[in-house]
């Protein structure tokens, strides 16, 4: 009997699905939010979306929307699918996901209209949204992946935030000695695999708490470049601190494709960075879902002495996964230094690697889940500073804090099943 046919059976006993009536009740719940709030409480005003900006090539009209009639869309709409989920839940056992991810997107465009239809301004440029968005969300990904690629083997990379700020921080030094952006993207990769290198070393050979690893590694790469910051990239020759001056990364426009609204400038004006973060999100999902290498990696993270018995050295595996998991965020790390800001500075990447980790659970350890996962964080991230120069009827803590709010609500359950591989987090010694 082949791998695939031993290994199958163990890794879809994950998929049995359970009866539960939370979800159908939040979906409740929120739809009468919706019609209390969007319908009831909803503003007069209208919202405009301006599709286009001044100089794209295809200019499209302002998509103008009635504040209050879309609510009412948004409020019948909402109970329609609140009562589909309870009559699925109670004759099926489960939800269909398009039931979810439709009540989902209808609720968020029901707030967005209610929050820009009762500001001063009552526009707003969806190209800035999302182009914007972009600049939180890349490194985002790649942080989530690099998570990806250590859990679904087995090790919770908690040091996804050293990563990030070892890769900004070697991206800029070596890039600034070196003139040359490439350089500073390799060296940043390097950087990366080094953290995960020692926590290879610590948490799988050695036996260390995984967790506690992740965590002293990140504080002390925020020492180390701290302290290198200051006595390397603050020297200054001639009075030029010639140790962080990155050179960039271009911007590389694909003719056609860039000039599509909205999508155009959101993902066809990017960097080299930004195109390897598309591609990787799709070869990593195919890798581990329809590939045997994956089904190598998910049964060590769900039975590695299952795994161990035919023949799949686990720790080798799990080490090997770990080191590309740190490439991976040292490649995000860099686009700090490389395209979104011209140098370095002290802990720049402001804790976002653990927003990565969020993005990563509220993506249920899936690829292509935690890329949209980090899109909602970074477009929320966005229209926070965007609407709090609007005038908006709810406060912008509030919306910095809905990501959150909704990643808890997926931990917890409400939104459907999201469980870690079984053996995340757990050492694994043969014999």
């Amino acid at each position: 009997m082949s791998v695939t046919a031993k290994l199958s059976p163990s890794i879809a006993a994950d998929r049995v699905a359970i009866r539960s009536w939370r979800t159908p009740i939040m979906f409740g719940v929120l739809a009468v939010f919706a019609v209390v709030v969007f319908v009831l409480l909803g503003p007069d005003g209208h919202a405009t979306f301006r599709l286009s900006q001044d100089g794209d090539a295809w200019q499209v009209p302002n998509l103008v929307v009635p504040a209050k009639i879309f609510g009412i869309v948004v409020a019948v709409g909402a109970l329609a699918l609140a009562a589909r989920s309870y009559q699925q839940m109670k004759n099926e056992g489960r939800i269909s996901k398009w039931v979810t991810m439709t009540f989902a997107v209808l609720f968020v465009m029901g707030l967005l209209v209610w929050i820009i239809g009762g500001t001063n301004t009552q526009n707003i440029t969806l190209v800035g949204l999302f182009t914007g968005a972009m600049l939180i969300t890349t490194p985002l990904v790649f942080g989530s992946l690099s998570g990806v690629l250590c859990e679904r083997s087995g090790v919770v990379n908690i040091a996804i935030e050293g990563q990030l700020l070892a890769g900004a921080f070697t991206a800029s030094l070596v890039s600034s000695i070196t003139h040359n952006a490439f350089a500073g993207l390799f060296a940043a990769a390097v950087a990366g695999m080094f953290v995960s290198f020692l926590l290879a070393v610590f948490s799988i050979k050695y036996v260390v708490n995984q967790i506690i690893v992740g965590v002293v590694l990140n504080v002390l790469i925020s020492g180390l470049t701290g302290f290198l910051f200051e006595k390397i990239m603050k020297t200054k020759v001639d009075g030029v601190t010639i140790f962080n001056q990155p050179t960039q990364l271009p911007n590389l426009p694909i003719p056609v494709l860039s000039e599509i609204p909205v999508i155009g400038p959101t993902l066809f004006r990017q960097s080299i960075i930004g195109y390897f973060m598309l591609v990787l999100i799709v070869v990593i999902w195919f890798g581990l879902f329809r590939t045997r290498w994956g089904l190598r990696i998910r049964a060590v993270g769900e039975h590695p002495k299952a795994a161990d018995t035919v023949g799949i050295n686990v720790n080798r595996t799990r080490f090997l996964n770990v080191i590309a998991g740190g490439a991976v965020a040292g490649v995000g790390g860099a686009y700090f230094t490389l395209v979104a800001v011209s140098s370095f500075s002290k802990d720049m990447t402001g804790g976002l690697g653990f927003i990565a980790l969020a993005a990563l659970i509220f993506g249920r350890w899936n690829p292509i889940g935690a890329a949209l996962a980090a899109l909602l964080f970074g477009v929320a991230g966005n229209l926070q500073s965007i609407l709090s120069l609007a005038g908006t009827p709810i406060d912008g803590q509030f919306l910095a804090m809905l990501p959150y709010a909704l990643t808890i609500l997926a931990v917890s359950g409400f939104v459907g099943k999201s469980r870690a591989p079984a053996a995340d987090g757990e050492p694994y010694i043969k014999g």
